[in-house]
């Protein structure tokens, strides 16, 4: 189902090499209360890459619907818009996407220890970690966002 185009105009996408099927905005790096809040944008029909949340998160879709596939490949949930959801660390590992148009959604990721996300490889092996470390770097390197306009 297409829904509504959440306005993105002044928001600055960035990507990650290696990592297809996926744009990222960081809004924060908290690193005294250990939180990492991030905009993602999943391609429309793509999956990103296996991955395992290793801090709790909530997540906020606010375009299109977040599709979540078990390590196989089977889907496991479809979040609508205006999906809500609170998730713990050290989840089922998996990969999402969009459904039939690129979704939006919010992550906050919250009690960070050091990392953020596990990258797996088809057997479940860590390739690659992010915590708070390279989320900081990211953010550091991002260009900034357009300032409050304040009349």
């Amino acid at each position: 189902m297409t829904t509504l185009p959440f306005d993105t105009q002044n928001i600055r996408w960035n990507k990650i090499e290696g990592i297809d099927h996926l744009a990222y905005h960081i809004l924060a790096v908290d690193e005294a209360k250990r939180i990492v809040d991030i905009l993602f944008k999943f391609d429309a029909n793509a999956k990103i890459v296996l991955h395992r949340h290793k801090a709790d998160y909530i997540t906020l879709v606010l375009q299109g619907e977040l599709r979540i596939y078990r390590p196989n490949g089977t889907l496991k949930e479809i979040r609508p818009v205006g999906s809500y959801v609170t998730g713990s660390a050290d989840g089922e590992p998996h990969t999402e996407g969009g459904g039939e148009q690129d979704v939006i959604a919010f992550f906050s990721n919250r009690n960070v220890q050091n990392v953020v996300y596990e990258i797996l490889d088809e057997s479940l092996n860590t390739i690659a970690t992010f915590g708070i470390a390279e989320f900081k770097a990211l953010l550091d390197a991002q260009v900034p966002q357009p300032t409050t306009i304040v009349s």
